[in-house]
């Protein structure tokens, strides 16, 4: 649910995966993320280009959603070496081995598809527009969290214990004192 659908932007985006031949015996097929396309129609796996044994699909299209609360995610992607965009892809059976699942400029979003270890995240830089689309959101609403010293409680500390423990369990000394404590009762 949206709190404030003011604070919300989305975009189509198109994923293209790139096929190429696989380097072991294990895999005869490696793919990989290769380009976002910005504003792109609907698509289901049409050839955009082949370059002998290499292929390029525009896998799917999906929504790039923008909320108003992850700004500080989007601001710290935008300030990475090369902002970036990330495609979370799912194994599948059949003919095309992977299933499209979302498009996100949160890093912090695709952290936590890394961390359950079944999904398959891959970085692809953001094109120029899209940079500028983000760039905008997060000028139009992020604003910085103020920080606050947190207080001491105001709870006495300087009042004096005897170090008895629990007065309602009964023992013949008391074991949680400090052996400093224990000596001035010796002597």
């Amino acid at each position: 649910m949206i709190h404030n659908p003011d604070m919300y932007r989305t975009m189509p985006v198109g994923i293209v995966l790139r096929k190429t031949p696989g380097v072991t015996r294990w895999a005869a097929w490696h793919w990989t993320a290769s380009a976002v396309l910005p504003g792109a129609p609907p698509a289901d796996w049409r050839v955009i280009r082949q370059e002998g044994e290499a292929v390029e699909y525009h896998a799917a299209t999906l929504t790039l959603e923008l909320h108003g609360a992850e700004t500080e995610a989007y601001l710290h992607g935008l300030g990475a070496r090369t902002p970036s965009v990330y495609v979370v892809m799912r194994p599948k059976l059949g003919e095309i081995p992977l299933e499209v699942v979302l498009v996100t400029a949160s890093p912090y979003e695709a952290q936590d598809y890394c961390d359950s270890g079944e999904d398959i995240v891959e970085k692809v830089p953001m094109p120029v527009g899209l940079i500028a689309w983000v760039r905008d959101f997060v000028d139009e609403f992020h604003e910085d969290e103020v920080f606050i010293k947190r207080r001491r409680d105001r709870t006495r500390v300087d009042l004096k214990e005897d170090g008895l423990g629990d007065p309602r369990v009964e023992k013949a000394a008391d074991i949680y004192a400090s052996p400093a404590l224990k000596r001035r009762r010796l002597q």
